[in-house]
């Protein structure tokens, strides 16, 4: 027969400041490309140097947004010229040739129009044209990383949040520090494995048989005990019966502390038994143990 007790694969558990390094990285790599993409950054300059370049022919076409502002590309060949070295390359050290390679501000748009029209007639002006330029959506592009990166992150501490994780402290303080034990995972407790405390055990069955067929007492008018006290020294068992009790009737078990109901906050205590109360009642049904009850009414 083949062997049907294989070790369970362990899960992979990634550092959560890999996650971190990733979008660091991620981001770095768009606003490189977003620079690539438009083949550097353009070097503002003055309408003088404009001037020069114009009449040197070294400007293929001149696109005007708003009558304020100018992108300027130039001609491929211009580039190599000495005057050019600091927009020759792109980010990534490529002949930065689809530019635009320079910004100018524009002082009286319409002197500046008919300087565009001479060298466009002169030759010495491949073309221009006039655009409307969204700043909107640059500045939406601008931002998209930093959005990202930020909804990550809430992602990421809402995940951890009910784990260890540094996130846990900030968006589960709320919540109930409950352990669950699963009836078909991690309850293998039942009577046999409780050492004497049989009157304590026969009082508990009537729970026990409850759990397991609730419409025998329901149609004739039962209604299953809210709670059971097991008071004792400790060590003497109570932890171990009423996980015994869940063991018997297969329900959930939830296990917490009263302390874990104490906070120096006011509303957190109140906060954590409505959240395990909740959880109870999605598991229904299930059994809640709460181990030194007594530290609640201190």
């Amino acid at each position: 027969m083949a062997n049907d007790n294989k070790p369970n694969p362990k899960k992979i558990k990634i550092s959560p400041w890999w996650i971190y390094g990733g979008v660091i990285i991620i981001i770095f790599s768009w606003n490189l490309l977003r620079t690539d993409m438009n083949y550097s950054e353009p070097v503002k300059i003055s309408s003088s140097e404009f001037s020069t370049f114009l009449d040197k022919g070294d400007i293929n076409n001149v696109v005007v947004f708003e009558k304020t502002k100018a992108e300027i590309y130039l001609k491929p060949a211009a580039l190599s010229d000495i005057s050019h070295k600091d927009v020759r390359l792109n980010a990534f050290g490529k002949p930065n040739t689809k530019g635009p390679q320079y910004t100018i501000q524009i002082g009286n748009d319409e002197v500046f129009q008919n300087k565009l029209e001479k060298a466009s007639v002169d030759g010495k002006l491949k073309e221009y044209s006039f655009a409307e330029k969204n700043e909107l959506y640059d500045a939406f592009w601008s931002i998209l990383p930093f959005l990202a990166l930020i909804g990550i992150w809430i992602y990421i501490m809402r995940r951890m949040s009910g784990g260890n994780g540094p996130g846990g402290q900030i968006f589960s303080i709320g919540k109930s520090k409950a352990k669950l034990f699963d009836e078909k995972k991690d309850i293998k407790t039942t009577f046999k494995d409780v050492a004497g405390l049989e009157g304590a055990k026969e009082e508990v069955q009537e729970i026990v048989e409850f759990l397991k067929n609730p419409e025998k007492y329901t149609n004739l008018g039962g209604k299953i005990p809210k709670g059971a006290l097991l008071v004792g020294p400790p060590g003497t068992g109570k932890t171990l019966l009423a996980k015994a009790v869940a063991g018997e009737a297969n329900v959930p078990f939830f296990s917490l502390s009263g302390s874990d109901f104490v906070e120096m906050f006011v509303g957190v205590g109140a906060s954590r038994v409505r959240d395990l109360f909740k959880q109870a009642k999605d598991k229904s049904p299930a059994i809640i143990f709460i181990d030194e009850i007594d530290a609640v009414g201190r």
